[in-house]
């Protein structure tokens, strides 16, 4: 196995509007992520990731662009930026930005000049089509509203827009479109950045004819995947991008691919095939806790569900192409409240999901506020919240189809968006320490007990556990390149797996539940521990406590060199 910086790589995701406001207008900013890089340097981590922060009107903050190569007003200047990379590489980081070329706001100067005419030279940019039977082009449902076409009645056709309707997609069947595309990424790595994360990058090819698709709701609408997710002209497409861009410079590269099997992951992320350095998969959290109505479906998840997918995507990988690893992102709600525990255990549940994951092969991603234990927020009205997908969804299924108000706030408690967004807590002071003025979306209220200030007082803290299980990753080669291998797969409560490399081996131990379970070590490896050494564990540990049997306290985590 080949070895790389980007796989022996900590990444930390920033949310920029969430994580720390310089001027005091209740809106996180560049020059706020520069004052706290010292922060991030003393955590460990190699990489940060910077959601969007080019120019955009935010009706998905930053995910819909109007002008690749300047900066969101909100969050500061090209210079601020220019200082924010020279700060990162100065302490050693390196620093990836969100590529977002799937589609683009309609405020983008392309856009504006495409629904001009039907004859404007950027018509062809953008996905248009006239109507059919008096209504859209095909029946495709959009993320976030019912149709994915938008009618404009000054050209009398109807735009395609996957997401938002005020994101339109872009054509990448264009050749000129995917020209602009390559110039713009050229210009930001000639800057000096260090890599991309591209969003939705397995939905740019559609289809030809852009067919129906094949199932539908009661409303006549149906999500059409199958029809533009994962198909072959996008590997095409990466491929280009690859010989023309990213194959020129020492970057790293993730692709966001939800519907993406492991076959799919190999193709987008195999060492031979030229495309891209990994892909996020999403089988995890999209599945586990969804019931048959998707994402809003919410059912409990199951601990043997978590090891089939988990270990599919490790074994099906293993020396083929290369993991990604998280549970927390800007999508996602938080992790230890949805997989842990954000009450009485709040502290050993986030230990243990840090080390069950940290421990995987594949490069981790941290997202912001999870290496101090922030939780899911349950805001009292909807008007608290700010997310299109919220807003959007409210209106539909309670505002105009009469739903039940509470049972949506529930839903809305445990999958919304804006678990992930609410501002980082940095201190017990007003607002967190996040802004002087009014935040854009409020504090979750438990920022006095939980913030940075607190956790790194404290020798037992999560933040000082997340450090530790850096510095391992750092100091032990396999804890990266060590092959995985599952063990007691049949037990309900305790995830357990062996890595491997050469002659060393380490067991790590999971307790996913309240619950105190009995930990037997299987026969095969009984040999192995005479000299076994604890290499980490979130709870206390008696030295001459017997690696073969031991009980795990609830959330308990040992790992153990062998």
């Amino acid at each position: 196995m080949q070895r790389k910086w980007w796989k022996e790589a900590v990444v930390y995701q920033v949310y920029p509007r969430s994580f720390m406001d310089s001027n005091g207008d209740g809106i996180g900013d560049l020059n706020g992520v520069t004052s706290r890089l010292d922060y991030l340097a003393e955590l460990g981590v190699d990489v940060l990731w910077l959601s969007p922060i080019y120019r955009s009107p935010n009706d998905d903050f930053g995910y819909d662009v109007s002008d690749y190569r300047a900066i969101m007003d909100e969050f500061g200047t090209m210079e601020d930026f220019d200082r924010l990379l020279q700060e990162v590489h100065a302490r050693g980081m390196k620093l990836v930005l969100d590529l977002v070329v799937n589609h683009t706001s309609d405020e983008h100067p392309w856009f504006v000049e495409s629904r001009k005419s039907k004859d404007s030279p950027y018509r062809d940019y953008y996905i248009w089509r006239p109507g059919r039977d008096g209504r859209e082009p095909n029946n495709w449902r959009s993320v976030f509203t019912r149709s994915a076409w938008e009618f404009d009645a000054d050209t009398g056709e109807y735009f395609l827009h996957l997401f938002s309707k005020r994101q339109p997609d872009l054509n990448w069947h264009n050749p000129e479109v995917r020209e602009r595309v390559y110039e713009m990424m050229t210009w930001w790595l000639d800057k000096g950045i260090d890599g991309f994360r591209m969003d939705v990058i397995n939905a740019i090819a559609k289809a030809e004819g852009l067919p129906d698709a094949p199932h539908t709701d009661a409303d006549g609408y149906g999500w059409g995947g199958v029809h533009f997710l994962n198909l072959p002209k996008t590997h095409d497409y990466l491929q280009e991008m690859n010989k023309r861009v990213l194959s020129k410079y020492d970057i790293m590269t993730v692709g966001e691919t939800g519907g993406v099997t492991t076959a799919d992951a190999r193709l987008f992320a195999g060492a031979d095939r030229h495309e891209l350095n990994m892909v996020f998969q999403f089988e995890h959290v999209d599945l586990l806790d969804s019931g048959p109505g998707g994402k809003w479906d919410v059912k409990p998840w199951s601990l043997e569900d978590m090891k089939t997918i988990m270990s599919r995507w490790q074994n099906d990988l293993y020396d083929v192409a290369w993991n990604s690893l998280f549970f927390n992102n800007h999508d996602q709600p938080r992790a230890l409240s949805r997989f842990g525990n954000d009450g009485p255990y709040r502290v050993p549940a986030a230990k243990m999901l840090a080390t069950f994951l940290h421990l995987l092969q594949g490069t981790p991603f941290i997202y912001q506020g999870e290496e101090i234990g922030m939780t899911n927020v349950r805001f009292a009205q909807i008007d608290d919240y700010r997310d299109v997908e919220i807003l959007n969804l409210w209106q539909e299924r309670v505002i105009e189809g009469g739903e039940d108000q509470e049972l949506w706030m529930q839903r809305i408690y445990a999958k919304g968006r804006d678990n992930a967004r609410t501002p980082m807590q940095w201190s017990a002071s007003e607002n967190a320490g996040f802004t002087t003025g009014t935040p854009w979306i409020a504090v979750n209220p438990n920022y006095e007990e939980i913030n940075v200030e607190a956790e790194r007082s404290r020798p037992d803290s999560i933040y000082q556990y997340y450090r530790k299980l850096i510095r391992l990753r750092k100091e032990h080669p396999v804890v990266v390149y060590g092959k995985y291998d599952l063990i007691l797969s049949e037990h309900q409560q305790i995830y357990a797996y062996t890595r491997t490399l050469g002659d060393a081996c380490w067991l790590v131990v999971n307790n996913f539940f309240a619950e105190p379970a009995e930990f037997v070590l299987p026969e095969d490896l009984r040999g192995r521990v005479d000299a076994a050494q604890l290499m980490i564990a979130n709870y206390f540990v008696d030295s001459t406590e017997s690696v073969r049997q031991f009980a795990l306290r609830p959330y308990e985590c040992r790992v153990y060199s062998l």
